[in-house]
């Protein structure tokens, strides 16, 4: 059995928000929880292949398990105790960003980015297939943010997700890019979303 531990009602509520946000994009999402330093980060994938993030206050034993997205929001919804079994048994595919080697980029204004991601639904709306939104316009390019020596481009699947997990608002602080060598990290008011930067290596020739 595993303990996730939340003293806090205002966290408890800002993570069963997030999850239940994570099965509304996949009711068969699983959510990854790990402990550090008195703090407890939830991952999850996106359908956008964008990983989200929210991390709040808190204790896990283990300090590191994955579940079931629907068992957890079950657990923080339904018994809204303190200390909840957060379920066990699901299967995690995939890296995790690191948590430290961040360079902060720079920030930009949350209503830039929603006015990006509401032209970008516009077209994703028009050109819909059985699928969803193209590959072409998920990979494109919206934002190239430069700073600290670092240039780092933004795809339209990056704005996606932060729109998808409800983690960005016109109204909302300024959005906060960091990177580094191989990954980048949108920071927003609710939630961050990441992806790695290369996608694919190089063919050597």
């Amino acid at each position: 059995m595993s303990a996730l531990a939340l003293p806090d009602a205002d966290d408890r509520a800002d993570l069963g928000a997030f999850v239940a946000r994570v099965v509304r994009l996949d009711s068969a999402a699983t959510v990854r929880l790990r402990a550090r330093d008195g703090r407890v980060s939830a991952w999850a994938s996106t359908p956008f292949d964008v990983l989200a993030t929210r991390t709040v206050a808190g204790e896990l034993e283990p300090p590191d398990v994955t579940a079931p997205a629907s068992a957890l929001l079950t657990a923080l919804t339904v018994e809204r105790a303190e200390t909840v079994d957060p379920g066990r048994g699901g299967l995690w595919a995939g890296d995790l960003p690191p948590d430290t080697g961040w360079t902060l980029v720079d920030e930009v204004p949350a209503a830039e980015l929603e006015a990006l991601t509401e032209r970008g639904l516009a077209v994703a709306r028009d050109n819909a297939g059985p699928h969803g939104p193209p590959t072409s316009l998920l990979d494109q390019t919206v934002l190239t943010v430069t700073g600290a020596g670092i240039t780092v481009k933004v795809p339209m699947r990056c704005l996606f997700a932060l729109s998808g997990m409800g983690f960005i608002g016109a109204d909302a602080a300024p959005v906060r890019v960091s990177a580094t060598s191989s990954w980048l990290r949108l920071d927003a008011r609710y939630g961050a979303v990441a992806r790695r930067r290369l996608t694919a290596l190089p063919l050597l020739i």
